[in-house]
């Protein structure tokens, strides 16, 4: 194509100038790869501290609605019922569970029973939330087991575990025995097993862990549990499985965004001001190809000027220069997603004495193929001006001048 070949005669002929035109492409796409990948990066590590002791998704007993009927003409009014003498529960649970099992994206399952309890020491009484779960998945939804410091994670027969600051405040220790009152008015006598400690002060001083099967008698559910809860490979998918779920069962599905609406709106804040970011850095490229552009259109008026004298016509001197920033914004792009990505594979392997990464970045989360079709089509779009204005150049002026 003579088109090509004459646009890339034009950059060959100012090499220093090409190479920082292109060198200020690149450095432009370098920061758009690298913003992309640190704030996807910081999205990933935020979930994670937040979802990783926690469900995905929570499976509740629907809320119990009765409507009151009015008078004819008059709008009916709904009211929920709620009753203080009966446990609201998920009586079906082993189909629920069977079902959620079966979708892919579900790594865990755990059939609960929570409730309230008091543990009395002598004078010294503590309230605390109790969560009865199975034995064998006592780590399914948070890994309790290796947070230990003390004793071992042993439900069976009766067997509690509770959080360090629970056990100071008591004077309990594993092995010694603590009377175990529940918001049902039933009372045992359980052996505290393990101690653990969670580092939230909340879960230390309050949370305690016992088997399902101990759990059933002192809350008087004899078959249903209270609540399922589900961890997914990927945290993002919980919103569409919670509808899923909802509509499937008839129960409650409540993702982990609804719990923590707080860290949802602060990730889309942090997302808009990383695309605000991106936008900045195609903007300042787009303005840079123009610019140049502009200038070459304006050196080289009088050769444009000789080739439409031979009878050129004003297409192909457009193509020449659109040609030209489409090699300009290409080659940049490319060299800015190789040098963006090594950037991020460097800075993802700098960590601090602890072994955390200095940058909580994900390399391979750059948004490579948007940084390289965004800047070739911004490069184009910025010489298509100065392309018109060079295509209209009157050839006898240009000549001229």
């Amino acid at each position: 194509m003579f088109a090509f070949a004459v646009a890339r005669r034009y950059l060959l002929s100012s090499p220093l100038q090409t190479a920082l035109l292109v060198a200020g492409v690149a450095l432009g796409v370098t920061i758009f790869v690298f913003i992309t990948a640190l704030i996807h990066g910081l999205a990933v590590t935020l979930t994670d501290r937040v979802t990783a002791d926690s469900a995905h998704v929570t499976l509740e007993p629907a809320t119990r609605v009765a409507r009151v009927l009015g008078a004819p003409g008059v709008d009916t009014e709904a009211v929920a019922l709620v009753s203080t003498f009966q446990r609201h529960q998920i009586r079906e649970w082993s189909s629920t569970v069977a079902l959620v099992r079966q979708q892919d994206s579900v790594t865990a399952v755990s059939p609960r029973i929570t409730g309230n309890a008091f543990l009395v020491k002598g004078e010294a009484v503590a309230p605390v939330s109790v969560t009865g779960v199975d034995p064998q998945a006592l780590d399914a939804i948070t890994p309790i087991s290796t947070m230990l410091v003390g004793g071992k994670a042993d439900l069976e027969r009766g067997g509690l575990l509770i959080g360090y600051r629970l056990a100071a405040d008591l004077g309990l220790s594993p092995g010694q025995p603590v009377l175990f009152r529940t918001d049902r008015g039933v009372e045992r006598l359980l052996t505290v097993q393990g101690v653990f400690k969670t580092g939230v002060q909340a879960l230390d001083e309050r949370v305690t862990f016992l088997s399902i099967q101990a759990a059933r008698p002192l809350f008087r559910l004899p078959e249903g549990v209270t609540n399922i809860e589900i961890k997914l490979t990927d945290p993002q998918s919980a919103r569409p499985l919670a509808v899923f779920l909802q509509g499937a069962t008839g129960l409650r599905a409540i993702p982990w965004q609804d719990r923590n609406l707080g860290l949802d709106e602060a990730l889309t804040a942090q997302d808009q001001t990383g695309q605000l970011i991106q936008g900045f850095s195609l903007v300042s490229i787009i303005i840079g190809v123009a610019s140049a552009m502009v200038l070459s259109t304006y050196r080289r008026r009088s050769e444009i000027g000789i080739m439409r004298a031979f009878g050129v016509s004003g297409g192909f001197v457009s193509q020449v220069f659109i040609l030209q920033g489409l090699m300009i914004g290409l080659i940049g792009a490319v060299a800015g997603c190789v040098f963006g990505y090594g950037l991020c594979r460097v800075l993802a392997g700098l960590t601090r004495a602890d072994g955390a990464p200095v940058l909580p970045i994900t390399p391979e989360q750059g948004g490579y193929l948007a940084a390289l079709i965004l800047t070739t089509l911004g490069a184009v779009l910025a010489s298509v001006a100065p392309a018109r204005s060079a295509a209209r150049l009157d050839p006898l002026k240009a000549i001229q001048q």
